[in-house]
């Protein structure tokens, strides 16, 4: 569940964003605030994942008031006017929705939120014990136990990833960038956009594949000065 806030000055803005994050369920609004005073003294008191921010408020301005913030929640600007797109984006908001805005933009702005804590909680439950070569990952509403012996190869399989075994093959919701960040270096190698294989499961290599037991791993033009260095050590 994500917990958010709503800061604008316009009563029918915070009626159309709620009407549209309530089609959402994994989303709760914590507090509209119709200035940015207001926002201020309730994020002083409380925490929330990320805010709905419109910029041409009075008193205080929608950029100003991010500026104040030493922690800001994620932040979604709303707002009629294009020209402040640029700085925004170098107060690090999450995303710049131009008035009047679609539901579909929003739910793209929203799954970005999404995604930054996705990320961050995903890298936390992909851990590996160097003692024992063990790590579990969530997949099919399980957590399973991988022995990095038994892996063959990674697929990217879009914002999931399919882990190749000797005897099976999981979906993960972890991205394949993910892995290549935890696995060891030495043991697997990045071979495509798509593809991180094991090096030790290498059955020979052919042009621009790979062969491991019966599956042919493409070799990406970017990734081949990876692969020629197994060639040459």
């Amino acid at each position: 569940m994500l917990n958010y806030i709503i800061i604008d000055d316009e009563p029918l803005a915070h009626e159309i964003i709620e009407e549209f994050c309530n089609l959402l369920p994994h989303l709760q609004l914590k507090k509209n605030c119709y200035n940015a005073m207001e926002a201020m003294q309730f994020l002083n008191e409380n925490s929330v994942d990320f805010m709905f921010l419109d910029i041409n408020m009075p008193k205080l301005k929608g950029l100003d008031f991010l500026r104040t913030l030493t922690n800001p929640p994620k932040t979604i600007i709303t707002t009629a006017y294009k020209e402040y797109a640029l700085e925004g984006y170098e107060l690090n908001v999450i995303d710049y929705l131009l008035k009047p805005f679609s539901f579909d933009r929003l739910v793209k702005a929203v799954n970005k939120v999404s995604e930054s804590y996705e990320t961050k909680a995903n890298i936390k439950e992909v851990s590996i014990e160097d003692s024992t070569r063990r790590f579990f990952i969530k997949g099919d509403k399980k957590h399973h136990q991988i022995d990095l012996d038994d892996l063959l190869y990674i697929e990217a399989y879009g914002n999931y990833t399919k882990l190749f075994l000797n005897d099976e093959m999981i979906v993960s919701h972890e991205k394949i960038s993910n892995y290549g960040s935890i696995l060891p270096e030495e043991k697997f190698i990045r071979v495509h956009k798509s593809f991180i294989i094991a090096v030790d499961k290498i059955k020979f290599i052919e042009g621009n594949r790979i062969l491991i037991n019966t599956h042919k791993i493409p070799i990406g033009q970017t990734y081949k000065s990876q692969v020629n260095k197994l060639l040459n050590s």
